[in-house]
């Protein structure tokens, strides 16, 4: 059997850096690797159509899986534009490629389309309502996908995602505990951590499950905690000692953005849709935090 043509954009991100080591030993796909830069890398500009058409139409995609975002979240708030470009534009004009040549999108979205004002974990069929430039433009790319593409999109909304590679929480925690003796971080904001490469996972779940179920899901691993719980679990993991974390407010620490204070997603539709585990927090956030340090990142 011919292997799948498939366009990874974003692919020097965390999420496409997990999808290149994921599906690097994959036979059932031929994996094409984008970015707007990078050696190893064919690049493309996913907000220029005419590009993206061309890469299509040359490589015979027959799936699109968008790894690409904007996700500073306090510059967003200044510069809502140019996040729009990314977060939307970009999406629509995959959608529209892919719906000319008859492919399938698989887009990755975020908790922050959700006030954050909730009790219980988030379903896929819960009323929207994002408080930041973040949120809004998130949400207009996942409604502009599913109205050009419709019954040949998924969506997989995730929340506080981290790996070994760029900048992320997990990587930040690590670098300040082993340089400072005092830190606080929030305990008023709730959530469950994810994994990229777990992430990643789920995404080839989706493309290779026998049947091919549209529609908008949630993934994160499982389990809830803060921010705070978090921290002290990610310096236990990496024998951190010296740097005494404390709880505090999220009002100690202004922001441009608004943050949810609640963004636990329930999972249960992907679980029960594609007959799947999902991995808990913890057991992921140990198995990056060795990685990391064998690496010495």
């Amino acid at each position: 059997m011919n292997a799948i043509n498939i366009l990874i954009t974003g692919a020097n991100g965390q999420l496409g850096h997990e999808m290149r080591n994921v599906l690097a030993d994959n036979q059932h796909f031929n994996a094409i690797y984008t970015d707007v830069a990078g050696d190893d890398i064919t690049m493309l500009d996913i907000t220029d159509e005419a590009a993206v058409e061309q890469k299509v139409a040359d490589n015979a995609i027959s799936i699109i899986v968008n790894c690409v975002a904007y996700t500073a979240v306090d510059a967003a708030e200044d510069n809502e534009p140019t996040a729009a470009r990314l977060n939307a534009d970009a999406v629509g004009i995959l959608a529209r490629v892919a719906k000319r040549h008859g492919a399938r999108v698989v887009h990755v979205s975020t908790d922050y389309v959700f006030d954050g004002q909730g009790c219980v974990p988030y379903t896929e069929d819960m009323a929207t309502n994002p408080q930041s430039a973040y949120g809004r433009t998130k949400l207009d790319g996942e409604r502009q996908l599913m109205d050009t593409l419709g019954g040949n999109a998924v969506i997989l909304r995730t929340a506080w995602l981290y790996s070994p590679y760029g900048k992320n929480f997990v990587k930040t925690m690590l670098a300040l505990g082993k340089d400072k003796t005092a830190l606080k971080v929030v305990f008023d904001q709730i959530g469950s951590p994810t994994c990229a490469r777990d992430l990643a996972r789920a995404i080839v779940t989706v493309i290779t499950a026998d049947e091919w179920h549209p529609g908008i899901y949630h993934f994160s691993n499982e389990g809830v905690i803060s921010w705070y719980d978090f921290t002290k679990a990610i310096h236990r993991l990496a024998g951190i000692t010296t740097c005494d974390v404390q709880p505090c407010h999220s009002d100690e620490f202004p922001a441009k953005a608004h943050r949810p204070a609640y963004s636990v997603l329930d999972k249960t539709k992907f679980k029960t849709t594609f007959q799947v585990t999902v991995p808990y927090w913890l057991d992921s956030l140990e198995v990056t935090i060795k990685q990391l340090l064998s690496t010495h990142c």
